[in-house]
């Protein structure tokens, strides 16, 4: 769904604006590889708080209570 709407958007925009559209088209691999580190840090972030969540509830887990 999210390439139908960048091909959408990109289309829209090679009608009005090509020089723009272009520039987008050579520059999103670019942006798209910066992405890269801030996607594994937020993994990470993700799973060292879903830990700490785990290690929270566990007394709640071991008295029995549906969480």
């Amino acid at each position: 769904m999210r390439f139908l709407l960048f091909v959408a958007i990109f289309f829209l925009m090679l009608v009005i604006a090509w020089p723009i559209a272009l520039l987008m088209l050579l520059l999103l691999p670019l942006i798209w590889l910066l992405s890269i580190p801030f996607q594994i840090l937020a993994f990470a972030v993700g799973g060292v708080l879903a830990f700490i969540k785990a290690l929270f509830f566990l007394p709640a887990r071991l008295l029995g209570a549906k969480i």
